[in-house]
């Protein structure tokens, strides 16, 4: 019996040790906006230090090439972290029909920056991302979101979905405080200069979101409070989104790390069992790590 015990007792502390399989899914994105080769290694290095993780990259083809040999194994991973945007023909339907399964079976997903412009017809997808932008998103695909007054509204003006201002510092604000994701970290912090996406619009379904940022109309800005981080369920997976992260000098702040790193254990286990690093930015200056600095 208490040899029993022991072996139980060892095979979860096995199980808790046990690395969590990751996918990062990059390729050659519909423009030359998104450089798809320097933000993968950052994110995979992110993900590698904090030492849960067991990260695999995949690079899908690029436009033209032939993807009858591509055949992502979806179910061998906890989550799938999508740093690629593609238009709605670059997947053939067998590839699309297998990652919906995945994600309707309690796979997870981590939608990363442009990753939300991908695939505008594809209803599916647009379910997991919640709101996307450009790639022809209109009224047809739903509806603008932004939070106002305490709750998240949306606006059903026609319109063009997707714009952002030029890449400058700006204040993230937590609007949920007690998800596994956000429990811990300022209410208010200061994120390092990026695209703050504004206008972005789709069906908005089981959708939470976590934390916001004013678009400042002195920056090509809407004069809204607009999602930065959201998270989402389509049946059993989970979904992280996050719009932050355009290029290296964005992936080195502490505020994108730790909510990246947080939000891929959650979609990948529906936990967060990281500390708030010590680093983390307050209301007033964001913060950078020594390890990612860019090299100007």
């Amino acid at each position: 019996m208490r040899l029993s015990i022991l072996l139980l007792a060892l095979a979860a502390v096995a199980s808790a040790a046990s690395p969590i399989p990751i996918l990062l899914l990059d390729g050659e994105q519909g423009g030359p906006y998104h450089a798809w080769q320097e933000t993968t290694p950052f994110l995979k290095k992110m993900l590698d230090q904090t030492g849960l993780f067991a990260v695999d990259v995949l690079t899908a083809p690029p436009k033209g090439a032939n993807f009858s040999t591509f055949d992502p194994q979806f179910s061998k991973y906890k989550a799938v972290v999508l740093n690629y945007d593609a238009p709605d023909d670059r997947w053939p339907d067998r590839i699309k029909t297998a990652f919906e399964k995945y994600v309707a079976a309690g796979g997870g997903v981590v939608i990363f920056h442009a990753a939300d412009n991908a695939f505008p017809n594809w209803k599916a997808y647009n379910l997991m991302i919640g709101i996307g932008g450009w790639r022809g998103r209109t009224e047809k695909d739903g509806p603008y979101w932004f939070y106002r007054v305490g709750k998240v509204e949306a606006d059903p003006s026609p319109g063009r979905a997707g714009s952002h201002g030029a890449r400058l510092p700006f204040k993230v604000t937590n609007r949920v405080t007690n998800h596994p994701i956000t429990k811990g970290l300022p209410t208010e912090w200061m994120h390092a200069g990026d695209e703050l996406y504004a206008q972005m619009r789709g069906p908005g379904a089981n959708m939470t979101v976590l934390s916001t940022a004013y678009s400042d109309p002195a920056n090509k800005g809407t004069g809204r409070d607009e999602p930065v981080l959201m998270t989402l369920t389509y049946e059993k997976g989970k979904i992280f989104h996050t719009i932050l992260g355009h290029d290296r000098a964005a992936l080195n702040s502490v505020g994108f790390i730790a909510t990246f790193q947080r939000g891929t254990e959650w979609a990948a286990t529906g936990k967060v069992t990281q500390k708030v690093p010590k680093d983390f930015p307050g209301a007033t200056q964001f913060t950078t790590r020594p390890d990612f600095v860019v090299a100007k």
